[in-house]
């Protein structure tokens, strides 16, 4: 049976660049880097890399093996490169859209990657349109670069400390000039960005893991409003917002993010296991087992399992081959992808009283079917349990939703909810129970939730 995760939001896009010292591989870094964060974007992944010279870029459709496989990207060697992968929320799945974009100016070549959306990119593109800039793409990185061009003020660095105060959303930007790499992040922190060492070579990403799996040091997160220069001197802050609070996306801990990765400061794997731990006090639920949709639902079902005392045990099997359904960027290609593919274990769930933990619940289209092919393996009783608070809001950061129309949790009461995906009970986790799940971390965007 397959099952649609369309009523998912949607991950952002993964952005990564290196700096190194030395002429090095850069094939195997953003090979192993981008794949790293393929789950963040499966429509179109790219690469730009300096000899020291001049500035080169592939780009394409399509996954990261694919892509590089399709390219020969067998040995790219240079100073420094940028990658990206790509799921649209602003602009159209089309190759022209694909990142890293490279221009070049009268001050030279500059390519850029980015995370998220900017908000006030209609009226920002219209302004630099008006003086008579052009666009190649649809997207609202490419607004980035023209700013760049417009304000540009002796350097890279002076320029993007002026363009700075003129965007507003939520981003995390890499920029490559021939000798030079930036970044740069959200004065919210919305979106995330650290930042590794290796010997004499630095790396920034949306997530830690990739500094793990490539062995890089990790040095600390890019500080909300923090635009940073790497270059043969070293890592250098140019511009910082003082007092900042980082309100990092609340979906990178409940569901974008993998497991393995730490995102400002927080594990990922820690607070959806707390987070399910939290669930059982506030929305404790009588049954037989625990089961997880996978594979962002699992943690938190066995964080439920361990302060019940519910067993847990697997109630899906999953096919690890078919790539998320956002493959697909719009509603109607999405239901025609065969997206992931669940097969529920029946032997497992037949005549029990199941607790089923998700992430969340946007639309309640894929709930609906979890719940249907639930019953028809036989469970006796089902109770839906989500590990994130009932979203109410749409995000225009970089999340795929763009009405309240499309919100479950905006139009239906719980006890409609509850109907309407047809279980004996529903629960979901409250904001204070969220927030207690990062621990230490007491601030994230929760626009969604209000």
């Amino acid at each position: 049976m397959q099952i649609n995760d369309a009523d998912k939001y949607k991950e952002e896009c993964g952005i990564v660049g290196v700096f190194s010292n030395e002429e090095i591989n850069l094939s195997s870094i953003l090979y192993s880097a981008l794949n790293s964060l393929q789950h963040r974007g499966q429509e179109s992944c790219g690469l730009t890399y300096t000899d020291g010279r001049t500035i080169i870029c592939h780009k394409d459709m399509g996954l990261v093996n694919e892509v590089f496989s399709k390219n020969n990207f067998n040995n790219i060697n240079g100073f420094s490169a940028i990658g990206h992968v790509r799921y649209s929320t602003f602009g159209e799945s089309t190759a022209v859209n694909a990142q890293p974009i490279l221009d070049e100016y009268s001050f030279g070549q500059i390519a850029l990657a980015h995370n998220g959306n900017l908000t006030n990119v209609v009226k920002l593109k219209k302004s630099l349109e008006n003086c008579g800039l052009k666009f190649n793409t649809s997207t609202d990185s490419e607004v980035i670069l023209k700013l760049i061009e417009k304000h540009y003020n002796s350097s890279i660095e002076n320029t993007l400390e002026i363009i700075s105060k003129h965007i507003e959303g939520g981003y995390a930007v890499v920029l490559l000039t021939k000798d030079k790499l930036f970044a740069m992040r959200d004065c919210h922190g919305i979106r995330p960005l650290c930042i590794g060492k290796l010997r004499d070579s630095y790396i920034v990403s949306s997530e830690s893991c990739v500094l793990d799996i490539l062995g890089y040091e990790f040095i600390r997160d890019v500080a909300p409003g923090e635009i940073i220069r790497i270059d043969n001197s070293g890592i250098e802050t140019i511009s910082f917002i003082k007092n900042a609070i980082c309100s990092t996306c609340a979906f990178e801990y409940i569901y974008f993010a993998r497991i393995d990765s730490k995102i400002d400061g927080v594990s990922v794997y820690n607070s959806r296991f707390k987070a399910g731990e939290l669930l059982f006090k506030e929305c404790p639920a009588d049954a037989d087992i625990v089961i997880g949709v996978p594979d962002s639902g699992t943690c938190a079902a066995l964080g439920y399992s361990k302060a019940s005392s519910i067993p847990y045990t697997l109630g899906f099997a999953k096919n690890n081959f078919i790539g998320r359904s956002f493959i697909k960027p719009s509603q109607a290609k999405r239901e025609e992808a065969v997206s992931l593919k669940l097969n529920i274990i029946k032997e497992n769930i037949r005549g029990k009283k199941v607790v089923v933990i998700d992430d969340s619940m946007v639309r309640g289209t894929t709930c609906k079917k979890i719940v249907s092919l639930l019953k028809e393996a036989g469970a006796k009783e089902i109770h839906y349990r989500l590990a994130s608070p009932i979203i109410k809001s749409p995000c225009h950061l970089g999340i795929d939703t763009s009405s309240k129309k499309e919100l479950i949790g905006s139009n239906m009461t719980l006890e409609s909810i509850r109907d309407f995906v047809c279980v004996n009970s529903l629960g979901y986790i409250s904001i204070d129970g969220f927030l207690n799940s990062l621990g230490h971390k007491k601030d994230a965007c929760l626009k969604c939730f209000i």
